[in-house]
């Protein structure tokens, strides 16, 4: 039963639907092959079982949000040769519950790798599944400046916030597009200095707590970084 897992009504209300998703995963897996249907699991009081009575309607429209989810994450889909409706836990989703891995998948959700540069995906992503939040910013950050040094042809020595000024140094820096008005010259100058000091350099030196959440803002402000500069190598 789902309150076999989290018992207290109020907790299981409070999860957005990939957090409650792991908890469903587990309570569906558990039931028979007869009973793996939508409508074995979410009629009667089967799968409300050990809450208020007047919370019940609550946790099933929240624990059917999980289920959509579960489907879209194919961790769950429709049996072949039945209706829709009845279902089997998938391969994807068995892995799942045999690792209890639940945390680092809704982790994995929240990191948009269709929207980040293929580079920092490849470079940040198994950090940022097994929560080295610090160390997957640290990563993205690492291959702006990699790519700044490169594209502008900089020596190995050439580092951090100086390497930034220089290659988009106000008028004449390696990247620096003079097509653009001084001021916004600076103010790339500026952003890309202050990024690679505010964001890569505390990680480089010490640990820096960082939730999910402010890690994924941080990767994609990379990420956009790191497009730019590759605008600028075809420029």
């Amino acid at each position: 039963m789902i309150s076999s897992i989290i018992p207290n009504a109020e907790d299981l209300l409070a999860l957005e639907p990939e957090e409650l998703a792991g908890p469903l995963l587990q309570h569906v897996n558990q039931l028979s092959v007869n009973n793996q249907h939508r409508n074995n699991a979410f009629n009667g009081d089967t799968i409300v079982r050990g809450y208020p009575h007047g919370a019940h309607e609550k946790i099933k429209h929240a624990l059917m949000e999980a289920w959509v989810w579960l489907e879209r994450e194919g961790l769950i889909a429709p049996r072949p040769g039945h209706d829709r409706d009845w279902i089997y836990v998938t391969r994807r989703g068995h892995r799942l519950i045999e690792s209890g891995d639940f945390e680092s998948y809704r982790r994995s959700s929240l990191l948009p790798k269709h929207q980040i540069h293929p580079i920092i995906v490849q470079k940040v992503y198994n950090a940022f599944l097994r929560g080295d939040h610090d160390v997957a910013v640290f990563q993205a950050f690492k291959e702006v400046e990699i790519a700044v040094r490169t594209v502008g042809k900089f020596d190995a020595i050439d580092l951090g916030p100086n390497l930034m000024r220089r290659a988009f140094a106000v008028p004449s820096g390696q990247l620096t597009d003079t097509n653009e008005i001084s001021a916004e010259q600076q103010a790339l100058s500026d952003l890309f200095a202050g990024a690679i000091g505010y964001c890569k350099n505390p990680q480089s030196h010490r640990n820096v707590s960082l939730e999910s959440e402010e890690a994924v803002e941080l990767i994609m402000l990379a990420s956009y970084l790191l497009r730019i500069v590759d605008s600028r190598s075809h420029s």
